[in-house]
């Protein structure tokens, strides 16, 4: 594996692509952990469990619906569907879905949801071309580690511009990860970096809209022709990354440079993966906790909330104050419809974030009116949740660890019920043991597409 602290300049240009690129194109399969492995799968059950709970979304028709009939050759699948397409729709289409309902995984730091815009490309690629399990795993392994450092190096002043990371790093985790399928060079691995970033997009502004899918769909298919042109020698800046109008300081205010280098094959930012126990953005995990236990204890009905305070990382208040939303989809980054519904239920599936519930609690206003504080020394795992009463009580809540998240990390069990329950919601009519089967024996398979076979009607 590359030496990535070695005779790297910082003052000379390139330097630290150069640094990415080399990683990606020297580091072995024996080089990577097996805690970092193990995440790898872990990631990879949960995209399946999230792409099949997506799969019947209407977004995802509509895309098919205009893009089938410009399709190449069927040979790729769809996740939950009998669809077939190129590996340019197939993977795009997946991307889709796995993302469709925020319940897909997050990298702390940046709060990208790292395997959504990978993961469809490699599973595309080995069904359309071939490559082994283990082959797949060590592809989706680089993808992810350079897709967060660039996250980490662009973060927290990109969101606050409006960009949506997932998107925006994320075709640049396919382009490294189909990079490393098709044994690119470092010289070909900065080509592709810069290939990545002239098509780098997504606004924050389409969170809760079939745009924010299109984003996320076009961050794994622009990532896949990123790497398929640099290996015929399509060339792209020698610094994409920190170049003067490069990516980071085109995408950021706050430049963390450092973060793309520092650490490199000891650090694994991948082995920092979450899952969501819930369908909403990561955020109101801990909201969502602190609602349960209050109807648990049946302390309080929603109908009595007078107002709430969320004190928490500024995130919270930046991505979820939404008190108007309209649709499921949106809803899934609202506080105040989370609140409400985790209330009034006692739950929080999918059902409690869908056009329905969003509907209750317009209909019947209960809502709560929202005082957010902003406190950068709380995790995004952590939260203050204060419920007021009309008839004077008051309701304290602090949640330091939320589930799911690094301190409450699930299960690979609870990954497995995951799956259970999301196929179970689109109706997935084949078992679901031989998908979690698959996906944990995936490095010792020659042939990585056959678990496509698998999660496909």
């Amino acid at each position: 594996m590359v030496n990535p602290s070695a005779s790297r300049p910082a003052d000379q240009p390139g330097a630290l692509s150069r640094c990415l690129a080399s990683f990606a194109a020297e580091t072995r399969w024996e080089d990577i952990p097996e805690s970092v492995r193990h995440e790898a799968k872990r990631s990879l059950l949960n995209y399946f469990a999230t792409a099949l709970g997506g799969s019947n979304e209407p977004a995802l028709d509509k895309n098919l619906a205009v893009m089938q009939k410009y399709s190449g050759a069927q040979d790729c699948g769809i996740i939950g569907r009998r669809e077939r397409g190129d590996m340019l729709l197939a993977a795009s289409s997946n991307a889709m879905i796995a993302n469709i309902f925020d319940y897909d995984d997050t990298h702390p730091n940046t709060i990208i949801h790292p395997t959504a815009p990978i993961a469809p490309a490699l599973f595309a690629f080995a069904e359309a071309e071939g490559c082994s399990g283990q082959s797949l795993l060590r592809a989706f392994i680089l993808g992810g580690e350079i897709e967060c450092r660039i996250g980490n190096a662009v973060s927290p002043s990109h969101y606050s511009r409006g960009w949506h990371i997932t998107s925006t790093c994320g075709v640049f985790g396919s382009a490294v990860g189909i990079g490393a399928l098709l044994g690119l060079s470092a010289e070909a691995f900065v080509w592709a970096l810069g290939n990545a970033s002239a098509q780098a997009s997504g606004l924050v502004e389409t969170l809760g809209t079939d745009a924010k899918s299109l984003s996320m769909g076009n961050a794994t298919k622009n990532g896949i022709t990123s790497s398929l042109l640099a290996a015929e020698g399509f060339a792209g800046p020698a610094a994409p990354l920190e170049g003067r109008h490069g990516f980071v300081p085109v995408f950021s205010d706050t430049q963390n440079l450092i973060a793309l280098s520092e650490g490199l094959g000891d650090a694994w930012e991948i082995a920092k993966n979450t899952y969501k126990p819930y369908p909403v953005g990561v955020v109101l995990n801990p909201i969502v906790d602190a609602c349960l236990e209050l109807h648990q204890r049946g302390v309080i009905k929603v109908e009595d909330v007078l107002d709430v305070e969320l004190t928490g990382h500024p995130l919270l208040r930046q991505r979820t104050d939404r008190p108007d939303v309209t649709t499921g989809r949106s809803s899934q980054v609202s506080a105040q419809h989370a609140i409400a519904i985790v209330l009034r239920r006692g739950q929080a599936s999918l059902e409690e974030f869908n056009d329905e519930a969003v509907a209750e609690t317009s209909r019947d206003a209960i809502r709560p009116d929202i005082r957010f504080v902003d406190d950068d020394r709380y995790d995004i795992e952590a939260a203050r949740v204060v419920v007021r009463t009309h008839q004077g009580k008051t309701h304290a809540i602090d949640v330091t660890a939320a589930k799911g998240g690094p301190g409450n990390p699930m299960t690979d069990a609870g990954l497995e019920d995951k799956l259970v329950t999301l196929a179970g919601h689109c109706g997935f009519d084949r078992e679901v043991g031989p998908i979690i089967d698959a996906v944990w024996a995936l490095e010792s398979t020659p042939d990585a597409a056959a678990v496509m076979r698998l999660v496909t009607r």
